[in-house]
């Protein structure tokens, strides 16, 4: 069964959002965490460049695996196989937190999943029926500290991390989060007030370009 991606430029700038030379970096890294294996046993139908695109594509599309499978030539089974090998050789690798940071920083952002249960999600700004998921994220470490129960799409991310109670995993913590209708962000400070949220905010102005992006585009190999 002949596939249709290949890992060429239309196929990787148009699937994943990167530059093909974004892709290439994201590609030496893969292979320098072990992406290829021992090289032992039966091979991959699929060489290792098509095999980070079908996990890119995987993230970014939201496709499932029944339909990834014919866009690469390969069974539904070997992109699962694929995606479990080398998904977290995706992921951005945990840095120390310097020895002389002064205090801790994290920061938190909503972000838009697609999912076909439509009990959570809601048509949404990304034209998909997504939900609205806030993460709390360790700026140092680039660790994930908390997740949010997901809620419909449509929900502002003000009100979405309000009813989160992300909050009390925050408390003497400076926490930074883009705003969601504006390019400035609020910078605060936690306090123990009786509602458990965080008060005493301040603004502060924040380029767009500091919106969150995939942790693929946001990797050492960038």
């Amino acid at each position: 069964m002949a596939g249709v991606l290949r890992a060429e430029r239309v196929w990787v700038e148009t699937f994943t959002g990167l530059q093909v030379t974004q892709f290439a970096r994201l590609l030496k890294v893969v292979r320098e965490r072990g992406g290829n294996g021992t090289l032992r046993g039966r091979p991959w139908s699929l060489p290792l460049a098509e095999r980070v695109l079908v996990v890119a594509v995987y993230y970014r599309t939201n496709l499932t695996m029944r339909q990834l499978g014919p866009l690469f030539g390969v069974s539904s089974s070997t992109v699962c196989r694929v995606i479990q090998r080398l998904g977290p050789l995706l992921a951005i690798e945990p840095v120390s937190r310097p020895a002389d940071a002064p205090e801790r920083m994290w920061i938190v952002d909503g972000t838009l999943i697609p999912l076909r249960d439509r009990s959570v999600a809601a048509s949404s700004r990304n034209y998909r029926f997504s939900a609205n998921v806030q993460v709390v994220v360790d700026a140092d470490t680039r660790l994930v500290i908390a997740a949010a129960r997901p809620v419909p799409g449509t929900t502002a991310d003000a009100h979405a991390w309000r009813a989160s109670g992300l909050s009390r995993h925050c408390e003497g913590v400076t926490v930074s989060a883009t705003a969601p209708t504006s390019t400035a962000a609020w910078r605060y400070r936690t306090a123990n007030a009786p509602d458990g949220l965080c008060s005493r905010a301040r603004r502060t102005t924040t380029p767009p370009t500091a919106r969150s992006a995939p942790a693929w585009n946001t990797s050492s190999a960038a």
